[in-house]
């Protein structure tokens, strides 16, 4: 039975395979382990330029100038480097960037070095195609067809151009004064603030100022003009000084900081003691009953805010710009007057640690030749000169 069955199966003619038993047959990996061939896709054909006409080049390039100064667009090639209609980047090409497309989309199947910028227009990265910086579309969309960009994609909408800056609002006269009498109001405050301090902590130095300003006000002015004059000077040797090691280089930005403070300290103090005599000459008789502390606080206040008075004053006129030139520059030249002179008597002073007017004890007078006895002449006995206590006691 077997053998028959065997004999009938022996004899049919093989028949040829139908065309779907062929397929299946391909699509199944041999033995070997390669894998069938797959048929070559067509080419995709490249896209044309879109025809523009002069009046729609005109306006592209008035597009174009917006873009330029627009402040989220990046940084387009020249114009004649822009393409109108279009472009596109064929497969296996590399083009150095930025390029540019105004009026038509920007294609890229090959690799672009760089930024794509389309305007007007979009730009889409098709399979295989890179770009290395940002692809950017102005009234347009950046699409990507199965490529990259391995910068910023920007979709640019709305009006393109410099954003428009709004008008600066101008206060009226009457906020301006208000304005300009509180930034001076506040000055006021702090320099009564700071002098009260002065006289509280390190009213000694105030002293000493004081005192080298008393009867010296000519010397005391000149000394602070001479230390302007050397201050610029002072820093710079200062700097070179600190440069000359590695250690001085690092602590040049600290020593900086140190010489300004100073010198401001030394103009605040110097300042303050100008206020202060000046507050004692205008309220002479009304500062002798006041307990000596009262009486300072009392002269210090009172010069204070006449100097900063003016200021007010000057500010006070913010309304008619005329009369407060005027009074600025007169508040400006009686504060430059009062602050040189405090520095130079500051510095005079050495901070107020070097009295102007010291007192010495008394000290008697000695006789640097005191009596003594003549060597006696041979034969001559020197007398004795009598004193007190030897003439009592012989008594």
């Amino acid at each position: 039975m077997h053998v028959g069955i065997l004999a009938l199966i022996l004899a049919v003619a093989p028949a040829p395979l139908t065309g779907r038993q062929t397929q299946g047959v391909q699509s199944q990996p041999s033995s070997a382990g390669t894998r069938p061939v797959e048929a070559a896709e067509p080419a995709q054909p490249a896209p044309k330029p879109v025809a523009l006409s002069a009046e729609q080049i005109d306006s592209l390039r008035e597009t174009i100038a917006k873009f330029r100064d627009d402040p989220e667009a990046v940084k387009l090639p020249a114009d004649e480097a822009i393409a109108m209609g279009g472009l596109t980047v064929a497969a296996g090409t590399e083009v150095k960037g930025p390029v540019a497309a105004a009026g038509g989309p920007i294609h890229v199947f090959g690799t672009v070095h760089g930024d794509a910028i389309a305007i007007g227009a979009d730009v889409i990265v098709h399979a295989g195609g890179r770009v290395t910086g940002n692809a950017v579309s102005a009234l347009g969309r950046v699409a990507l067809d199965g490529g990259i960009v391995e910068g910023d994609m920007k979709q640019l909408a709305g009006p393109i151009g410099p954003v428009a800056k709004a008008a600066p609002v101008r206060e009226s006269p009457v906020e301006a004064t208000r304005h300009a009498v509180a930034l001076s109001g506040s000055w006021l405050v702090i320099l009564l603030l700071i002098g009260i301090g002065v006289l509280v902590f390190a009213r000694s130095y105030l002293d000493g100022v004081t005192e080298s300003l008393e009867g010296r006000f000519g010397r005391a002015f000149w000394a602070g003009i001479a230390t302007q004059l050397a201050l610029a000077p002072a820093l710079a040797l200062l700097i070179v000084a600190l440069a000359v090691t590695v250690i001085g280089l690092l602590l040049i930005p600290f020593a900086v900081v140190a010489f300004v403070l100073a010198v401001a300290g030394l103009i605040t103090l110097g300042f303050l003691a100008v206020a202060r005599i000046t507050g004692e000459s205008v309220a002479p008789a009304a500062s002798s009953r006041y307990h000596a502390r009262g009486a300072s606080l009392r002269a210090l206040v009172i010069g204070v805010t006449l100097y900063m008075g003016l200021w007010v004053a000057a500010s006070a006129f913010a309304w008619a710009p005329v009369v407060e030139m005027v009074l600025r520059g007169i508040a400006v030249a009686i504060t430059w007057v009062a602050a040189t002179a405090g520095l130079g008597a500051a510095i005079l002073s050495r901070g107020g640690t070097r009295r102007a007017t010291e007192t010495f004890a008394a000290v008697p007078a000695v006789n640097d030749l005191p009596w003594q006895t003549p060597t006696p002449v041979t034969g001559v006995v020197a007398a004795r000169r009598p004193t007190p206590t030897s003439s009592s006691r012989d008594r």
